[in-house]
């Protein structure tokens, strides 16, 4: 290791005979992959019974990996031609993937519908599409081994439906045509709740995951353009995109070191303390009426709940990291947490008072009027609640002007300053994930949740008609893409005043929340309730009032939108051509 020097960490570990070892290597795993995979799908065109779907089940998962073997056999032999194409299309696949993550999203819900109208034809019109073991036991579907019903009559294994189900949907009794019984096995378990709640989580997991990817890029582009320089060009070809893979997958080779003396049961506990509530509020986020894991009647207090629960890991993390500067950056997050829970929970008041629930989707459903509808413009008080919400989020979510328990500039990096590696990214991906999950919170409590600024009724007709006017539908009046859209809109705002406006001290900190937002809530609350008392909704008051914060809401946007207009065609007096003119090769 003493004689390690620059040029042996940039050299090439590629030899020149490794090149064509690895091409033949993976060139003839490939071609026997793929004549295994040809092999059984002969068997699967005769073998009966099981052996069928052993035999489909292999087929598949041979023709899979023999393509992937063949396709870095490619790679590898063309590398130079691959890459060249890869950085040419680099645009194209950054925006390719985005559409298909966003289609993929709809297939789940398309199958689930298939399976409730099949359901729903078997066993008549009311049926939901999520049978009990009572339904199955009704109508001689079967079950499997592991059930007391099934047990007592000695049956053997996984029985298929006694119905199969085509490719529409429907029920065809009796059917034996390959096609039929093979979506029936497919689309079978798809009924029950614990499948779905699986490939929910799944969905949460996978959405979290390239939220925070996505945002880590985002920022360091935002903050880049704001400081006069480019941010990530390199990596990805088209504005650097797939910097956070780079980055992660350097993060998962770190070692994982800690200080002598720290407790390292909780120093290694403490990251999936903070990452595991902030990957649960997503559970009962609904991204629209019909996308949510589970519609709780308490869904606003569950929330909070976890969002409170997430600071314990920031203070066990600072406590057993046995370093100074990580542990007044946890008695920074407790006090901070402590204080402003209070605004913010007085903030959310003003929204339940006025619909009355605490159902989150039965409250976005309240907003489907159009923009004058949205909770934020009923009054002057839902209006000032909704600031003093995102207010408050900003705090819970240690983002700046309010980032104390981290702030680089006096804590070296407070909390976070003994992880490395794995552990140190679980902090920031539940970081990202918070911000995004108050975003969408705000937007759902007083910005019309998933509908857009359109009243949903223009629509109603296309909701009954073909998939791409349901589609249309979606992306016009009602969908899961609004609520992404704002979600993501707060977060860069989020993004936007850290990069803007200055730290301040903790003393300033505590001064805001005790002695300038906690009575603001507290009259903005007594307000609200006056205001639902006093003040009957339709009254001239209220549609006054009304149209007055709508009109400011309109100015706001309409504001934005000219600032955003005027900066991009002066983007060059601005900010110089630092900002504008590309690296070369990037």
């Amino acid at each position: 290791m003493a004689n390690f020097t620059v040029e042996d960490a940039l050299r090439s570990r590629w030899s020149a005979s490794a090149k064509p070892r690895a091409v033949r290597t993976f060139a003839v795993l490939g071609i026997v992959l793929a004549v295994a995979a040809l092999g059984l799908g002969y068997l699967a065109s005769s073998a009966p019974g099981a052996g069928y779907w052993l035999a489909v089940l292999g087929t598949a998962l041979a023709g899979v990996a023999a393509m992937t073997c063949l396709g870095a056999a490619f790679v590898i032999q063309f590398s130079r031609l691959v890459g060249t194409w890869l950085f040419r299309l680099a645009f194209l696949i950054f925006v390719g993937g985005l559409v298909g993550i966003a289609l993929l999203a709809w297939v789940p819900a398309l199958l689930y519908e298939q399976v409730d109208a099949a359901v729903a034809d078997h066993y008549g019109a009311g049926a939901t599409g999520v049978l009990t073991v009572a339904d199955l036991e009704a109508v001689g579907w079967a079950l499997p081994t592991d059930s007391i019903e099934v047990r007592r009559q000695g049956a053997v294994g996984w029985a298929p439906p006694t119905d199969s189900i085509d490719g529409r949907g429907k029920a065809v009794v009796g059917s034996a045509h390959p096609t039929a019984s093979f979506l029936a096995y497919a689309l079978w378990p798809l009924q029950f709740r614990l499948t779905r709640d699986i490939l929910a989580l799944v969905g949460v997991v996978g959405f979290v995951s390239l939220l925070a990817m996505f945002t880590i890029w985002w920022e360091r582009k935002v903050a880049g353009r704001m400081q006069s320089r480019l941010g990530p060009m390199r990596v990805g070809g088209w504005h650097g995109w797939a910097q956070s893979m780079a980055d992660g997958i350097k993060l998962l080779q770190k070692e994982d070191i800690y200080l002598e003396g720290a407790d390292r049961p909780l120093f290694k506990l403490a990251p999936y303390i903070a990452f595991m509530p902030a990957l649960a509020l997503f559970l009962a986020l609904p991204f629209s009426a019909a996308w949510i894991c589970r519609d709780l009647d308490i869904g606003l207090l569950f929330i909070l709940a976890l969002a409170g629960i997430g600071v314990l890991g920031v203070i066990v993390a600072g406590w057993a990291s046995n370093n100074k500067w990580s542990l007044l950056g946890a008695m920074r997050e407790a006090c901070q947490m402590i204080s402003y829970e209070i605004p913010l929970g007085f903030a959310l008041l003003v929204p339940v008072m006025t619909t009355g629930t605490l159902r989150l989707t039965a409250i976005g459903e309240l907003q489907a009027g159009g923009f004058h509808t949205w909770l934020a413009f009923q009054s002057p008080f839902t209006l000032a609640a909704a600031v003093l919400f995102f207010t408050a989020t900003l705090a819970a979510c240690k983002r700046a002007p309010f980032d104390l328990p981290e702030a680089e500039s006096e804590l070296v990096a407070g909390v976070y300053t003994e992880y490395s590696g794995f552990r140190w990214s679980l902090f920031f991906f539940a970081e990202y994930a918070e911000m995004f999950a108050v975003g969408a919170l705000a937007a759902i409590l007083f910005f019309g949740a998933w509908y857009s600024p359109l009243p949903a009724n223009w629509g109603a007709a296309w909701l009954h008609g073909p998939l791409w006017q349901r589609a249309l539908y979606g992306i016009l009046f009602n969908g899961p893409l609004w609520l992404i859209f704002k979600g993501f809109f707060f977060l860069f705002v989020q993004i936007w005043l850290r990069w803007t406006l200055p730290r301040i001290r903790l003393d300033q900190v505590m001064y805001a929340c005790v002695q300038v937002m906690l009575p603001l809530s507290m009259l903005v609350l007594l307000g609200a309730t006056f205001w639902a008392l006093l003040v009957p909704h339709g009254s001239m008051l209220a549609v006054v009032a009304n149209l007055a914060c709508t009109a400011l809401g309109v100015g706001a946007v309409l504001a934005i939108i000219g600032i955003v207009f005027y900066g991009y065609s002066n983007r060059r007096q601005l900010v110089g051509t630092l900002a504008i003119e590309h690296w070369p090769g990037s």
